[in-house]
């Protein structure tokens, strides 16, 4: 199911089928973001233009729910990138020969990837408590009594870990299940699991990104 090892070392580096992979998810969703924004416009926007300020809005407008407008726009720029990263990497799994082919392994399904996706979401909590609440923020660790700080610190390190091990634990559990079917009914059955593969990819990554923003909104509403 998947393709272990190093493909190769750039020094003390060793290049692996995720990192690969990852690279070019990222170089892909750039592409598109500067080929559909290079020439932006207010009246008449280009067909790729329509295309990223509708996903935008939607995504937007969803975490709004959550965070609010204003802080909703302020955190899109992580929350979108980290949803559109998650639901390319889930899908990757889909394609022909992933998880085979040599330097082509999906990365929502190795637990380095979603650690990181999850240590990502865990600086932002804490940068956008800063943000909104000052030399204030670390009091919410001692509310509403001091003794309350070591449960509420383990709180903070288990929400990056339950995030990443939610993520990690579908995506391979449903590459894991995809691969198995395959091999004992090789026609319909997987035509229907990866149907609904896309349907779980893309709730696991709106799972991923929802919880983000509640843990956002938890540290960034006031502490006045």
């Amino acid at each position: 199911m998947s393709h272990g090892g190093a493909l190769f070392e750039i020094g003390p580096i060793q290049v692996t089928s995720v990192m690969t992979t990852s690279l070019a998810i990222t170089v892909i969703v750039s592409a598109i973001a500067i080929l559909g924004t290079r020439n932006l416009k207010v009246k008449n926007p280009g067909r790729g233009q329509r295309i990223l300020e509708y996903i935008a809005g939607g995504l937007r407008d969803f975490y709004a729910q959550i965070l609010g407008k204003e802080r909703a726009t302020a955190f899109m720029p992580v929350l979108g990138t980290l949803f559109i990263f998650i639901l390319l990497s889930n899908y990757s799994g889909l394609l022909p020969g992933a998880g085979k082919i040599p330097g082509f392994q999906p990365p929502t399904g190795h637990l380095g990837t979603t650690v990181g996706l999850a240590m990502i979401t865990f600086f932002t909590v804490q940068f956008g408590g800063f943000k909104y609440n000052g030399i204030h923020y670390p009091g919410h660790f001692v509310k509403p009594v001091f003794f309350m700080l070591p449960l509420l610190l383990l709180e903070e390190v288990i929400h990056p870990l339950s995030l990443s091990l939610r993520l990690y634990g579908n995506i391979y559990g449903e590459e894991t299940v995809l691969e198995k079917i395959s091999e004992l009914i090789p026609l319909l059955a997987p035509i229907i699991i990866m149907g609904l593969s896309l349907l779980f990819g893309f709730i696991q990554a709106l799972v991923f990104t929802m919880l983000s923003a509640i843990y956002i909104e938890e540290a960034t509403v006031s502490e006045e």
